[in-house]
């Protein structure tokens, strides 16, 4: 019987995310993704190398998964609060990924880490700011601020919901509720990147 390496691979993938995101890069043990998997821990050497290379191939994984799911795709003018509704969404079904985010933010911090994530990534939020950047000069989002940091802060709105949780329940105390948490993000987006006058 021929070894299926794509079907394993995938197994390994699968078992990383939940041990990265519950352990962090720092805290995840190979010796566990191998166990959750189900497959020998020298098949994630040969197929992913170290655990460092592990965490930047599921942050790759997890990144491909959320661009496909939640497109940033201008029709009929670019929607950034609509944008920021869809990933509110996907965060909310999918809650792993924000704690990758916020685990590769503390423990693997540095520009020649983050550069270590491959050019994928880099082009993945480079088409974000363009197409920011197309519609601030179509006259549809705010131009006061450069694509870039738009991006971010619309993207920080997002992941904060997730990342401080703590925060969430601190100010909204009994009031916290999913969807109207997200009818004010949308809200709050749209005011944010809305055009002077419009």
């Amino acid at each position: 019987m021929a070894w299926d390496t794509a079907r394993t691979q995938q197994l390994l993938l699968d078992a990383a995310v939940e041990e990265f995101a519950e352990f962090g890069p720092d805290g995840a043990r190979i010796a566990r993704v191998a166990t959750r998997a189900g497959v020998n821990k020298e098949r994630i050497y040969q197929y992913f190398g170290n655990k460092e290379q592990l965490f930047s191939a599921v942050l790759t994984s997890e990144l491909g998964k959320l661009a496909e799911a939640v497109p940033l795709a201008p029709v009929g003018g670019l929607d950034l609060g609509d944008y920021a509704g869809r990933v509110f969404d996907y965060h909310s079904a999918n809650p792993h990924f924000s704690r990758l985010l916020a685990w590769e933010g503390l423990q693997r911090g540095s520009d020649a880490e983050e550069l270590a994530a491959g050019p994928e990534r880099t082009a993945h939020y480079g088409e974000k700011v363009a197409a920011v950047a197309a519609a601030q000069r179509g006259g549809g989002v705010a131009g006061e601020v450069d694509p870039a940091r738009l991006m971010f802060a619309v993207i920080g709105l997002v992941n904060a919901w997730f990342t401080l949780p703590q925060m969430v329940r601190l100010l909204l105390a009994d009031t916290a509720d999913p969807a109207t948490d997200r009818a004010a993000l949308v809200t709050l987006v749209r005011r944010l990147t809305a055009p002077s006058g419009g």
